[in-house]
């Protein structure tokens, strides 16, 4: 087997669509049925960990005017028949993310509406939220928390995470490389490692596949070609693979942070990554959305000269807000 085959096997599916029948000539014609979206992803935040504006930064505009904040990396996948939601990453900026997802997709569902979250690291800005959850704040019970093994030990070692576990707000799960688990009954998501600064848990992203279109959730990564070194995959393959990839954009090129060696600093920039995927189609370009940008990066602004070239270029720019639907039924 292509060393890509087991994710071209696990993510590639078909739905059935209509069937025929013979009805009497007499029969009123049926109503025309309009499809509706039963799965859906939503950008909650697409910032770099600590968001923006940052302190130390006084002249960053989004001090001034609030419509330029940016929230840290998350998206929700909702199920729209159940109103199960789940996160992927526990943002400092949970409390405003929920809020957001409320008024989008509102559930009435114990725990806030929060039916499981899935953790891809222990930095900051990726697994901090989770503190939201505790007794001084949202008091659950028994959010299940998707997590890899060093990940699991990070959380249940230390506080104040550990008191989660032990009040019961959180239940931690396993997760394995490369082995799906199926939630809200259809929707299958799969861990993969990823080359990063793994100084308390490995690092993952995740493919998150509904019966009829899969997203790649990948926010943080050292770089493509350690990537493809250590762990045997190619971001080309996989973007080719998806119908909706968010992907690492912390930089956008090496001139970002005047007076600092960047070649210090891990993260494929934005230029190289749109020059690594130029080939690829036209639609599968438009699926690329750029994610996790840090306050420097010039392409949180939508009239910068950085975010016109990522359009330009065919590739898109993930915003808070954003809506995109997996499945229809």
């Amino acid at each position: 087997m292509h060393r890509f085959g087991f994710l071209s096997c696990l993510i590639a599916s078909a739905i059935a669509t209509g069937s025929c029948t013979v009805e009497s000539i007499w029969a009123a014609p049926s109503a025309p049925q309009t499809a509706r979206c039963s799965v859906e992803l939503i950008v909650l935040g697409a910032g770099q960990d600590a968001g923006a504006p940052q302190f130390g930064n006084p002249d960053d505009p989004a001090w001034k005017d609030p419509s330029l904040r940016l929230t840290a990396t998350s998206i929700a996948v909702v199920n729209l028949e159940t109103s199960e939601r789940y996160l992927f990453d526990a943002t400092p900026n949970i409390t405003e993310q929920l809020q957001r997802l409320d008024t989008l997709s509102p559930s009435e569902a114990k725990n806030e509406g929060v039916a499981g979250v899935f953790l891809t690291h222990a930095h900051i800005g990726h697994y901090a939220g989770l503190m939201f959850l505790g007794r001084e704040v949202a008091g659950t019970s028994g959010v299940p928390v998707y997590a890899m093994p060093r990940m699991r030990e990070f959380l249940a070692q230390n506080g104040p995470w550990g008191q989660l576990v032990e009040l019961g707000n959180i239940v931690l799960k396993s997760l394995e490389d490369r082995t799906p688990i199926t939630i809200s009954n259809t929707i299958q998501v799969t861990p993969y490692r990823v080359p990063h600064r793994d100084e308390y848990s490995e690092t993952v992203g995740y493919i998150i596949q509904s019966s009829q279109k899969s997203a790649l959730y990948l926010p943080d990564i050292d770089s493509w070609e350690e990537w493809d070194t250590d762990f045997d995959l190619r971001i080309e393959d996989i973007v080719k693979q998806v119908d909706l990839a968010f992907i690492d954009a912390t930089f956008y090129d090496d001139f970002e942070l005047p007076g600092r060696d960047m070649s210090l600093i891990p993260h494929p920039r934005v230029t190289q990554s749109m020059e690594l995927l130029e080939h690829l189609p036209p639609e599968t370009k438009t699926g690329v959305n750029f994610i996790h940008y840090n306050h420097t990066n010039a392409i949180r602004f939508h009239d910068s000269n950085a975010a016109k070239t990522v359009t330009q270029r065919g590739f898109s720019i993930a915003r808070e807000g954003d809506r995109h639907c997996l499945e229809l039924s």
